[in-house]
């Protein structure tokens, strides 16, 4: 309530103070919040070895958000030297569990062999995983893999869909990345006959955001439940 300012005037600091107290009585969802806001400053100063530790103790209780951004701190040195094979670990914790985020992250890690051995098929799996869903940078990826014929054969009817998805899906603030999307949707069809293009167009206008599985799983049958 005081994070959002639900009913009282919005203050980060009441906040951090509420979340600390249930953060130390094990409430994984408020260490996960607690670790977010010494991140980013928010109601405390910003501090990434207080955001580590208590992102850990959330993400050890399997707090999906907490793995999620526990492996970004690895992948960018926040608070921890650099390394890659951790942020891959916590990245595929958080992935299993339906992160579109970290799922398009394992993706990405797996094209380019950071952390984890180079290896496509994994990489398009992935990417596919957290495109179902909806997420753009997952869905531009999917379509170099499928322009290049990485992972799987050459298929430029598929690689249009998922960049003409990409570009309508990235948000106004990623402009560049719109831009990248039409210019590749647009690239592609240059090569392709109008009847492939024809299809291409139907089956993104046709395309609906799917629920991972795992993650309509664990919300039919949930272990535990955040206050």
């Amino acid at each position: 309530m005081y994070y959002k300012g639900q009913g009282v005037p919005q203050d980060y600091a009441e906040a951090a103070k509420w979340f600390r107290q249930a953060a130390e009585q094990g409430n994984a969802s408020a260490q996960f919040n607690l670790g977010y806001m010494y991140r980013n400053g928010e109601g405390v100063p910003q501090d990434y070895a207080e955001a580590m530790k208590w992102y850990r103790r959330a993400a050890e209780q399997g707090n999906a958000s907490a793995q999620f951004n526990l492996g970004l701190m690895y992948d960018r040195g926040q608070g921890v030297p650099q390394d890659y094979a951790e942020a891959a670990k916590w990245f595929r914790q958080a992935a299993e569990q339906g992160n579109a985020s970290a799922q398009f992250n394992l993706g990405y890690m797996y094209r380019n062999g950071e952390g984890v051995p180079q290896d496509y098929a994994e990489a398009m799996k992935w990417y596919r995983r957290a495109a179902e869903q909806g997420n753009a940078s997952a869905q531009f990826n999917l379509g170099l893999m499928y322009d290049n014929g990485q992972g799987v054969p050459q298929d430029f009817v598929q690689a249009h869909m998922w960049f003409n998805l990409a570009a309508s899906l990235f948000p106004a603030s990623e402009k560049e990345n719109r831009h990248a999307a039409q210019r590749m949707r647009d690239k592609v069809a240059s090569r392709m006959t109008s009847a492939d293009l024809a299809l291409a167009q139907r089956l993104a206008r046709e395309w609906r955001p799917k629920t991972d599985p795992v993650a309509a799983m664990k919300r039919r049958n949930p272990v535990s439940s955040s206050p």
